[in-house]
C-alpha cells in the first residue's frame, strides 16, 4: 500500500489509501493481541529474505540494521519510507471499504464507486482507479475436513498459527504441528524448547536450507543473480534439480533425516537453521500425514500413533478473498494466474483494477509489490500500455491450468524472483541493460550479473530513476557487512586483486550472456507474455 501510495505520486496522480486499522505495518506491526481479525507475525519471527533485497529500490535500509531482521526493525523501516516520502497525508486511517463497484457508464469512463465506513459512518466516493493491496495474507485457511475426528472426537486444545504470538501457554505440553512450511518449522523449533514433545506433521518433500550462505553471506544475496537465472533458463529443468538437490544435502542428508528424496520432482524449500538440529536432537519428531484423530491422541498414514496429544497447531497458511468487490469481478479471480501478469483482470473493459502483491516469490514480496505498483500506476498514467483484452485474456488462459488447487497449496504462486520482476520492470521500462552497461561501465554490469540482483538495479534506467542507485550496488556488500564490525580481527592479506583477475576473466562470458539475451530473449520478458512458473 504504501509503495503504491508513493508510485502514484511519482506519476502525478492523486491516491487516497484506505486503511482499516489504526496504523501503517500490516503483519509486521506486532501484537500480543489474538482478538481481532488483523493477520499479525508471531513475536519471534526473524525476515527470511535479507535487507538488500528487500528495500524498496529508492530507500535502502540503514546501514547499520542487520541483515536478517525482526518485526520492530520492518516496521521501523516502513515508518521512515512513510516520512521521508511523505505518505501519510494521503492515508485515511480507521476506514474500511465495503464495496467496489463498476460505475454505470464504466466501459466508457473505466471509473469506480467506493463505499467506505469510518466510525460508523458510510461515504460514497469515484475514483478513476483502484489498486487492490491487502495482500495474500488475509484469512487462515483450516483444513478440518481433511482430519477426522478433529471436530467430533479429539478433546485436546486446536488452534490456527494465526493465533500464535509466543511459545509460553505451551510450557510441558506434547504438540502436534501440522504443516512444514516457513511458519510450521520456525514454530516447531521455539516450541521444542518450552514443550514436553513436538511432532512436526507433513505430506510434503521438504528441503531445509539456512539463511546464512558461502563465506557467511546472505543466502538470497549469494543465490539471487542473473547468472543464476541465466543458468537455470539454459540447464535442463531435471539436472538444475540434481544441482539444487546436491547442494541441499551437502549440509544435511535430507532422506536420512525422512524430509525428503532426491528422486521426487514435487517438493518445497523452507528456511531454517535449527530445524535439522532439533530433529537430530529429538526435541522435535517428524510425522507422516494425519489419518485421523482420536480423543487425545494422532493415528498417521503410516499405521503409527502418537498419544496424549495436548495441542493441535494448524500450520497451514492463509487463503484470500476480495469480499469489497462486485461478484462479477471477484468471481474471476481464483487465485493469481487469473490476473493478466499476476496483475490485471483481464476481462474488464479497462484496465483500472490491479491487484498488488497478490504474489508469493522465491524472494522478497516488497520488492515485487513495488515493480507491480511502479508498472500499474505507468497504465494510469497512460505512459505504459497493455495489450487488447483479448489478448490479455488469451495469455492467462495459456498459462493457467485447467484444475483448481487446493487454497494451502502456494506452488500456484511461487515464481522466480528475477524472471517475474525482471518481466514486469520490461513492462515499465526500467530493467537495465547488461549488454549495454558492459560498453558503457563494465564495473556495474559485472555487479548487476554476477551480484545480487537488488532492487537498486531497477533505479538505473527509465521513469523513477535514482541517481544514488549506481552507488548503493556497488556498496550493498560493505553494508552486509558494516552491522557485523563490532569486534574487528585481522585476516590473511587483502584478496581484492583476485577479485580483480576474476571480473576479468568472467568479461567474456558476461558479454556472451549478453549476445546470447539480445538474439534469444528469454520466454516470457515480453510484455504481453505470461508469468513463468
Amino acid at each position: 500500500g504504501l509503495a503504491s501510495v508513493k508510485c502514484c505520486l511519482e506519476e502525478g496522480l492523486e491516491p487516497t489509501c484506505f486503511e482499516s486499522s489504526e496504523d501503517i505495518g500490516g503483519i509486521w506491526r506486532y501484537t500480543d493481541s489474538t482478538d481481532n481479525r488483523r493477520v499479525t507475525v508471531y513475536r519471534s519471527v526473524i525476515t527470511n529474505t535479507s535487507k538488500e533485497m528487500s528495500c524498496f529500490s529508492d530507500f535502502p535500509f540503514p546501514e547499520d540494521f542487520p541483515s536478517y531482521l525482526p518485526h520492530s526493525l520492518v516496521l521501523e523501516y516502513l515508518r521512515m519510507y512513510a516520512r521521508h516520502f511523505d505518505l501519510l497525508r494521503h492515508v485515511r486511517f480507521q476506514t474500511t471499504v465495503l464495496s467496489v463497484r463498476k460505475r454505470p457508464d464504466f466501459p466508457a469512463s473505466g471509473q469506480w464507486e467506493v463505499v467506505t465506513e469510518s466510525d460508523g459512518v458510510r461515504e460514497s466516493h469515484v475514483f478513476d482507479a483502484i489498486m487492490v493491496c491487502s495482500g495474500h495474507y488475509q484469512e487462515p485457511y483450516l483444513p478440518l475436513a481433511s482430519f477426522p475426528g478433529i471436530e467430533s472426537r479429539f478433546k485436546g486444545q486446536r488452534l490456527h498459527s494465526r493465533e500464535y504470538r509466543d511459545a509460553q501457554a505451551f510450557q510441558g505440553k506434547r504438540v502436534l504441528v501440522v504443516g512444514i512450511g516457513n511458519t510450521g518449522g520456525d514454530l516447531s523449533v521455539e516450541l521444542s524448547h518450552v514443550a514436553a514433545k513436538v511432532f512436526l506433521s507433513t505430506r510434503s518433500n521438504t528441503w531445509v536450507i539456512s539463511r546464512v550462505s558461502d563465506h557467511g553471506f546472505p543466502l538470497d544475496m549469494v543465490g539471487t543473480t542473473r547468472f543464476n537465472s541465466l543458468l537455470e533458463w539454459l540447464l535442463p529443468s531435471a539436472l538444475m534439480r540434481r544441482i539444487k538437490f546436491r547442494k541441499f544435502n551437502s549440509w544435511f542428508n535430507h532422506t536420512n533425516y525422512g524430509l525428503a528424496s532426491s528422486k521426487s520432482s514435487k517438493f518445497k524449500v523452507i528456511i531454517n537453521e535449527e530445524l535439522p538440529f532439533c530433529l537430530l536432537s529429538g526435541t522435535v519428531v517428524l510425522k507422516p500425514n494425519v489419518k485421523e484423530f482420536t480423543e487425545s491422541s494422532a493415528v498417521f498414514e503410516d499405521g503409527t500413533t502418537e498419544e496424549n496429544i495436548d495441542v493441535v497447531l494448524f500450520a497451514t497458511g492463509y487463503s484470500f478473498s476480495f469480499p469489497f468487490l462486485e461478484e462479477s469481478v471477484r468471481s474471476t479471480i481464483d487465485d493469481n494466474r487469473s490476473l493478466y501478469n499476476r496483475v490485471f483482470p483481464p476481462q474488464l473493459e479497462k484496465p483500472t483494477l490491479a491487484i498488488i502483491g497478490l504474489i508469493q516469490l522465491t524472494g522478497s514480496i516488497i520488492v515485487g509489490s513495488e515493480m507491480q505498483a511502479r508498472w500499474v500506476t505507468g497504465v494510469f498514467a497512460g505512459w505504459n500500455k497493455l495489450p487488447p483484452p483479448s489478448r490479455m485474456m488469451a495469455e492467462v488462459l495459456k498459462r493457467k491450468p485447467p484444475a483448481k488447487r487446493n487454497p494451502s497449496e502456494r506452488e500456484n504462486l511461487k515464481m522466480s524472483f528475477v524472471s517475474y520482476t525482471d518481466k514486469i520492470a520490461v513492462c515499465a521500462g526500467v530493467k537495465p541493460s547488461v549488454l549495454r552497461l558492459l560498453l558503457t561501465d563494465p564495473q556495474l554490469a559485472l555487479a548487476i550479473f554476477f551480484g545480487p540482483c537488488s532492487p537498486y538495479q531497477y533505479r538505473l534506467v527509465g521513469r523513477g530513476r535514482w541517481s544514488g542507485a549506481r552507488a548503493a550496488i556497488l556498496a550493498q556488500w560493505q553494508r552486509t557487512l558494516k552491522p557485523l564490525r563490532t569486534r574487528v580481527v585481522t585476516d590473511t592479506p587483502d584478496s581484492s586483486s583476485g577479485w580483480c583477475w576474476l571480473c576479468l576473466l568472467a568479461l567474456p562470458a558476461a558479454l556472451t550472456a549478453g549476445l546470447l539475451f539480445s538474439k534469444h530473449p528469454q520466454p516470457g520478458w515480453r510484455p504481453w507474455a505470461g508469468a513463468q512458473l
